[in-house]
């Protein structure tokens, strides 16, 4: 990544993006929009290029995992993300309130958003919120860098960070993770 790279997000700013979400025209759809950057990692445009038919079962309900496709994928690279319970509260609201056909974040006149509109709405949330340095791929830091920190409580590795992040390389996922300096206060405390 070139640059300066996205913030992270605290919980409080989590917090603030979805009470805006709520004050939004499109409430439902906004909050989907926002968890599936944060609690699902994905970039703008496999936000913009989800569709139903990898999140739902055959029964139509919403599964366990996104199938993100190849074709939805950035470089072609799909890939399997566990649906975290907020996510899956938040489609199974969007899912009773539209259409379950195509995409599922639509705009207001009911085609896809395409990646730049996802783009302009976060930096309009985030301006609104006076949170500079973030941006539609703040949440994706954000997910990614959590990840990293718990992985070792659910048992992982920074191997199943990079598998959820759709990098090819453990080095581009490594970039991704904010250090915590209070962390390696504790960190060298122990050695």
């Amino acid at each position: 990544m070139s640059g300066k790279q996205a913030k992270i997000l605290s919980a409080a700013h989590i917090d603030e993006l979805l009470f805006f979400a709520d004050t939004t025209r499109h409430p439902v759809r906004n909050r989907v929009l926002i968890l599936l950057s944060i609690k699902a990692g994905l970039r703008a445009a496999e936000i913009a290029n989800l569709t139903w038919e990898m999140v739902l079962t055959p029964g139509r309900e919403i599964g366990m995992v996104i199938e993100l496709r190849d074709h939805a994928a950035k470089m072609g690279h799909g890939r399997h993300i566990p649906i975290h319970a907020d996510l899956r509260r938040a489609l199974a609201a969007l899912k009773d309130k539209s259409s379950i056909s195509g995409n599922v974040v639509k705009s207001e006149r009911g085609g896809a958003m395409t990646p730049l509109s996802i783009v302009v709405w976060f930096a309009r949330a985030y301006r609104t919120l006076g949170l500079d340095g973030c941006s539609s791929h703040s949440g994706r830091r954000t997910f990614i860098t959590r990840a990293a920190r718990l992985v070792h409580k659910a048992g992982g590795s920074l191997r199943d960070v990079q598998l959820l992040a759709g990098h090819r390389s453990i080095q581009t996922t490594q970039r991704y993770i904010d250090g915590d300096s209070d962390a390696q206060r504790r960190l060298v405390s122990l050695i």
